[in-house]
C-alpha cells in the first residue's frame, strides 16, 4: 500500500532555501486579493523555461488556456494541469514553463486551462471550466487524461476526480498528481499552527479573505468544495508532493491518510525545508529536480502505451 514518504534535504538545499526566506519573508501575507494578479504572475513567469517545449493558446470547450508541448514527444495521452493561486489569482500563461517542465518529463503535451477566478467568478464557476476542459479533452479523441494540478489547482484537480467518479463516467482520468494541494478549505490542519511560523508566504488571516472571496457564505467543508471531506472511494491512483515548511502540509497528510484507507493507490512525498512551490526551483534544488524526475516517471506510468481514439 502506498504511504507517506519523507525525503531528507541536502546541505546546498538547505542553504538555498534559507536564502529565499530572505527574500520573500517580507512579503508574507500581502497578496491578498485580486490586486495580487500583476505580481503573482511576475513570480511564477521566473521558474526556468524547460528546452525544447513549445508554446500555443488555445480554447478547448470554451475555456481558454496554454498548451505545452514537449519537442520529443512520445506519449499520445495529454495532461490537463490547474494552475494555483487561491482561486484569486494566477495564469496559464505564467504557469506555462512550470507545467512545461512536467510535460518534458511525461513526455506529452499538457493543457493549462484560464478557469474563472474569484470574486468576480466565485465557486462553482473554476470547478465548472474544469470539468468543461476535461470534457473537451475527451471530445478532441483523447482517451487517456491524466490531471495534473498545484495548491488551489490541487484542489481542483481532486475535486474533479470525485466529481467525475460520482458521475459514473465511462472515461476517467488515469491518474492525478498534485502539488501541495488545498484539500480543506476550513483551514482546520493542526500545521496552519504549527508551521504557521515556518512557512514564508502565507498567514491565515490573509487565506481566510482569499477563501471567503472564493466560498462566499457556503460551509467550506462542503464535499464539492474541500476534497478531504468527499467520498475518495473509486478514485484513480493519485501522487502528491509537499514541502515540509508549509501551513498546507495537513491538507496532504490528512487527505492522502484517507484516500489510503479508502483503498486508492495514494501516496505523498514530503520534502524537508521546502517551502510551497519548492518545484518552482527545477535546476537550482535538488529536491526539485528529484520530485520532477519522480512525477514524470509516474506519469509516463500511467499514460504509457495508450494512444489517442482513431489513430495507429
Amino acid at each position: 500500500m502506498a504511504q507517506i514518504t519523507f525525503h531528507s534535504a541536502t546541505s546546498d538545499d538547505q542553504t538555498a532555501m534559507a536564502a529565499l526566506r530572505k527574500i520573500v519573508e517580507p512579503n508574507k501575507g500581502r497578496l491578498r486579493s485580486a490586486a495580487a494578479r500583476g505580481p503573482y504572475d511576475e513570480m511564477m513567469n521566473r521558474v526556468p523555461a524547460p528546452e525544447g517545449v513549445t508554446y500555443e493558446e488555445d480554447t478547448v470547450a470554451g475555456v481558454p488556456g496554454w498548451w505545452c508541448t514537449p519537442a520529443d514527444e512520445q506519449q499520445a495521452g495529454v495532461l490537463c494541469h490547474f494552475h494555483g493561486g487561491w482561486f484569486n489569482f494566477g495564469s496559464a500563461k505564467a504557469f506555462r514553463h512550470l507545467v512545461g517542465q512536467i510535460a518534458a518529463k511525461a513526455n506529452v503535451a499538457a493543457f493549462v486551462p484560464d478557469y474563472r477566478l474569484a470574486p468576480e467568478h466565485p465557486f462553482p464557476a473554476a470547478i465548472d471550466d474544469a470539468e468543461k476542459c476535461y470534457r473537451g479533452l475527451l471530445d478532441r479523441g483523447y482517451t487517456k487524461i491524466a490531471l495534473t494540478g498545484d495548491s488551489a489547482g490541487g484542489n481542483l484537480a481532486l475535486l474533479l476526480l470525485s466529481r467525475l467518479q460520482q458521475e459514473g463516467r465511462t472515461t476517467t482520468p488515469v491518474g492525478a498528481v498534485v502539488l501541495s494541494p488545498v484539500t480543506d478549505l476550513a483551514l482546520t490542519g493542526d500545521t496552519w499552527s504549527s508551521r504557521a511560523e515556518a512557512d514564508p508566504y502565507f498567514t491565515r488571516s490573509q487565506v481566510t479573505d482569499l477563501v471567503t472571496a472564493y466560498v462566499g457564505s457556503l460551509d467550506p467543508k462542503s464535499p464539492a468544495l474541500s476534497p478531504l471531506y468527499g467520498d475518495l472511494g473509486s478514485l484513480p491512483p493519485i501522487r502528491v508532493h509537499v514541502g515540509n515548511d508549509e501551513v498546507l502540509l495537513d491538507d496532504t497528510r490528512r487527505y492522502v491518510e484517507r484516500a489510503i484507507e479508502s483503498g486508492v493507490d495514494a501516496s505523498a512525498d514530503v520534502w524537508e525545508s521546502m517551502t510551497h512551490g519548492f518545484l518552482s526551483g527545477v535546476g537550482k534544488l535538488a529536491a526539485a529536480n528529484e520530485a520532477l524526475e519522480a512525477i514524470g516517471a509516474f506519469l509516463v506510468n500511467r499514460l504509457n502505451g495508450f494512444r489517442i481514439a482513431g489513430n495507429a
